[in-house]
């Protein structure tokens, strides 16, 4: 018998991952990449009697390889908030699977467990931008002022670890992130234990989003904004956190964050207003390569032919 686990790249996949893997260890092939290879079942080539866990990828985007998992005998063990499309009945298939937009998968995972690691799903939905989610979480913890902002920036810069076009634009692949981090059941022993790996991303965060500070929207209408970055690999790596962060700066206001891509088009990151976190996946999905979840979602490939069309509908989306 073969494990497999499927797991997001970014701070919610690998958080969701080392709750369960801290309560239940287990040997398992490691399947994730970047924050927006999301159609990681394709990898798995699971037979009757593996068990396969999928962390914080969406169900819609997997279906095939879900059914082509199933249809073999492996059990799957599914845990996500993504749009999930019409979820199967099969007496193989386990789901969690909650799209609320203050809801992520660590968090899912954390209810699961029964709060067994509740501070890693703080780090989760901190590095998933749902603040309000981790300090309700966080309220019944033991935890200081100052050991929660840790643990917010902890998430920050997992997160921001994941985004890249390529696992080579990141600090550290989420596989071996993930190996380092899930040896510790508190993540405050990481922090304080790993100095040197959690500073390399501390320092790589802070400096890349220095980088930041002087863009301008290309376009900006009170109720939207849009913003492209250079096509640079610190860019691609706080492609996300930016979104993130101009939310927070701007919780009234939609945001889309565009990166150019290998293909001559854009990465998209839609952020939906934080007063109103809802219609970014219905958004990214009019588009071919489209997805996420309601308050945050994005586009792998926008040809640059369809910017102002884009730019148009998210207006409309958010008028």
């Amino acid at each position: 018998m073969t494990s497999f686990d499927v797991f997001n790249g970014d701070a919610d996949g690998i958080c969701a991952l080392t709750q369960l893997r801290l309560a239940s260890p287990r040997e398992a092939v490691l399947v994730t990449g970047v924050k927006r290879d999301i159609q990681l079942l394709d990898r798995v080539w699971a037979a009757a009697g593996d068990q396969v866990t999928v962390l914080d990828v969406s169900m819609d985007k997997n279906r095939a390889s879900l059914d082509r998992q199933l249809a073999a005998g492996a059990e799957v063990f599914y845990v996500d908030h993504h749009f999930a499309g019409e979820i199967p009945a099969a007496p193989r298939l386990r789901t969690l699977i909650n799209e609320a937009p203050d809801v992520c998968t660590s968090l899912l995972v954390n209810g699961h467990l029964q709060g067994r690691f509740a501070r890693w799903a703080v780090v989760g939905a901190y590095g998933d931008n749902l603040r309000q989610s981790a300090q309700a979480a966080a309220r019944q913890l033991d935890l200081t002022s100052a050991e929660l902002a840790l643990l917010e920036e902890l998430g920050t810069c997992i997160n921001y670890n994941g985004y890249g076009e390529r696992v080579e634009d990141l600090h550290y692949a989420p596989d071996e992130l993930f190996l380092r981090v899930s040896h510790y059941a508190d993540p405050l022993d990481f922090i304080r234990d790993d100095r040197e790996h959690f500073e390399r991303l501390h320092d790589g965060y802070h400096e890349d989003m220095r980088c930041v500070e002087a863009l301008v929207p290309l376009s900006s209408d009170g109720r939207t904004a849009v913003y492209i970055l250079p096509d640079q690999p610190w860019a691609r790596r706080v492609s996300g956190v930016y979104g993130n962060q101009l939310s927070n700066r701007y919780p009234e206001r939609a945001h889309a964050v565009l990166t150019p891509n290998v293909d001559g088009g854009y990465v998209v990151s839609v952020r939906a207003p934080l007063a109103n976190k809802v219609g970014a996946a219905d958004l990214c999905r009019q588009f071919l390569t489209g997805g996420g979840r309601a308050a945050a979602a994005g586009i792998n490939h926008l040809p640059t032919s369809e910017l102002d069309n884009f730019i148009a509908r998210l207006r409309v989306a958010y008028r």
